[in-house]
């Protein structure tokens, strides 16, 4: 059986799942290059057909991982919740009316179902117009199956887990109504246990006081989690008269409160003067209580010993630490694409699962990589370079070439095979430095028009992992993807202080063998030069901008970034205006 899976929504994204397997799966703005797209993911579907290989007349069933949306047909950026200028007017106009008379909707559930009728009846064209768009415009004229959004994000983390039992937890801003979800997996079926609605959204109050802060709701959030370790959580009090969580196993908001209401009440609670490391501290701290108090209730009440997680809410990488370390949990794991372009692949299994006749127990698998994207010939390295006016040297053993210029001091950007899915660059698309320059934060970033706070990521070896985290073991799995932070051993903080967060932390990928050979090839040999069995990890891409995808993407990259090296393929190419490191690439390096 074979499933197209797709989300319309932030980012959207395609996924094409054959017999339970995975076999494609790319977010629209990693072509389109458009940071987030938000509407059909128009060259992702054709990407997802083209990579898997299947032809429009073999799809058996297309899985969209949302009820009610509004039809966009072409994708566009996605500047910020609180941004109209992409919006059609009938979202200003919904938006405008649920700004007004939602926070009032919200204490009473009648209403509440009814605002969300409306939202439906605005949306209901895309039912017809989605379905119609895919056989005009792909030839595709399987069945349309619409699934509700938590449940797409609950089988995008129980069916990737590998765990025959698990609870299941879903938390975003909202989606059909809900911005949570709790599920029992078992047996390759999910149960819904509770569920949280929108109006009630955890996900959203966090996206208020990114707001706040200066930054984009629903676009910058992780922005507010790396700055969190450097303020106090004074504003916790306030913040905690707005939301908290409730006994038995509930998220509730204390105010009405929506959207420019609710940035209007959080601001006159506030003193007139703050600072916004400090309002970062607090409704991260408040996000933490609130997350693990829900997941704990819900822990005891099922007698769970493993938990899977999906939706936005648990991007937060702080968070998910906080519940691997509740004494209940034995194992975690965290949905790669936490965020919605994971209901691409959540969706495509859910109806794979419904539909089949695979024995129940083995719907649930393991997930063994992330790299399912589209990837390039050497024909299309050579063809971008001629059009860079970029000339490289190429390696039969490249990765231990670049091994040798990362333990020489210089930046090295890597573009290889297939591209990560899910929004964390895990060794295809990343940029790689020494974890031991504490000062790396501000220059590499400078260089990449960034504005961080949070350390860059290390890449580690997984035959060093329990050296420098302490308690990983049971979340191995999630680690391999760079989904969950741990408390860095002392040998850590002392040998690579580029990458330990103010707070003894980092979010690292971990790498073996299996799940990403050619990464663990190039820290292997690093390590065997330096003694450090990690690496700096971050993605590559300019401030902005999504991941790179193609040669050509990443070569424009890397001359706009002003960095060392990049390796693409089995090339090595040196920066133009750097002949020092041209002339070193082809005397020190070919040897």
């Amino acid at each position: 059986m074979i499933v197209l899976g797709l989300i319309d929504s932030k980012p959207s994204a395609a996924a094409i799942v054959k017999d339970g397997e995975i076999l494609a799966a790319v977010a629209e703005e990693r072509l389109c290059r458009m940071k987030m797209a938000d509407g059909m993911p128009r060259q992702a579907i054709r990407e997802v057909l083209q990579i898997s290989g299947v032809t429009a007349a073999q799809i058996d069933l297309v899985s969209v991982a949302q009820n009610v949306k509004m039809f966009y047909p072409e994708p566009k950026p996605w500047k910020g919740w609180f941004e109209d200028g992409e919006k059609t007017s009938s979202k200003k106009l919904f938006d405008a009316l649920g700004d007004k008379f939602a926070p009032w909707f919200g204490q009473y559930p009648i209403a509440w179902r009814t605002h969300h009728r409306l939202k439906g009846f605005l949306a209901r064209n895309r039912l017809d117009l989605l379905p119609t768009l895919l056989k005009e415009e792909y030839g595709i004229i399987a069945p349309v199956q619409f699934y509700d959004h938590h449940l797409a994000h609950a089988a995008s983390a129980f069916f990737t887990s590998g765990y025959a039992e698990s609870l299941v937890i879903t938390l975003d801003g909202g989606g059909d109504g809900r911005s949570g979800s709790v599920y029992w997996g078992e047996n390759g079926s999910l149960t819904q246990l509770a569920s949280v609605s929108s109006f009630n959204s955890l996900g959203n109050f966090y996206s208020y006081i990114t707001e706040l802060c200066g930054f984009k709701a629903e676009k910058h959030e992780g922005k507010i989690t790396g700055l969190a370790a450097t303020g106090d959580p004074v504003f916790a009090d306030i913040f905690r008269s707005f939301i908290g969580y409730e006994h038995p196993g509930k998220i509730m908001y204390k105010q009405p409160m929506y959207m420019r209401s609710a940035l209007e009440k959080i601001t006159e609670a506030l003193p007139a003067s703050w600072k916004k490391e400090d309002m970062a501290a607090s409704v991260q701290l408040v996000t933490e209580e609130i997350g693990t108090q829900f997941a704990q209730y819900w822990l005891k009440k099922t007698g769970a010993k493993n938990i899977a997680l999906a939706g936005g809410v648990f991007g937060n990488v702080r968070l998910n630490q906080c519940i691997f370390e509740l004494p209940q949990v034995e194992q975690i794991f965290i949905h790669p694409a936490m965020d919605d372009s994971g209901l691409s692949v959540g969706g495509a299994l859910l109806a794979f699962a419904e539909h089949c006749d695979t024995p129940p127990s083995a719907l649930s698998r393991r997930l063994p990589n992330v790299y399912l994207g589209g990837q390039f010939s050497d024909e299309d390295v050579e063809r971008a370079m001629l059009e860079a006016q970029l000339k490289g040297v190429r390696f039969n053993d490249v990765q231990a070439n670049i091994a040798r210029l990362l333990a020489d001091g210089h930046v090295v950007a890597r573009v290889n095979e297939r591209m990560e899915y899910g929004p964390r660059a895990l060794g295809n698309r990343t940029i790689m430095y020494q974890t031991t320059d504490p000062s790396v934060n501000d220059w590499l970033n400078e260089r990449l028009n960034r504005t961080e706070f949070m350390p860059f990521a290390p890449a580690t070896l997984i035959d060093f992992a329990e050296d420098c985290y302490i308690g990983i073991k049971g979340a191995l799995n999630p680690a391999r993807f760079m989904t969950i932070t741990f408390t860095c051993t002392p040998e850590m903080i002392a040998q690579s202080p580029g990458v330990v967060h103010v707070d003894n932390t980092a979010r690292p990928q971990i790498v073996d063998d299996e799940t990403s050979p050619d990464f663990y090839k190039i820290l292997h040999a690093y390590h065997a030069l330096t003694g450090i069995p990690s690496l700096i990890n971050t993605s590559f891409n300019m401030h902005g901008e999504p991941i790179v995808y193609t040669p050509g993407d990443a070569l424009r990259s890397f001359q706009a970034g002003q960095l060392d090296f990049l390796a693409i393929g089995d090339w090595i190419i040196s920066h133009p205006t750097r002949t020092d490191l041209t002339e070193k690439l082809y005397t020190e390096t070919k040897e």
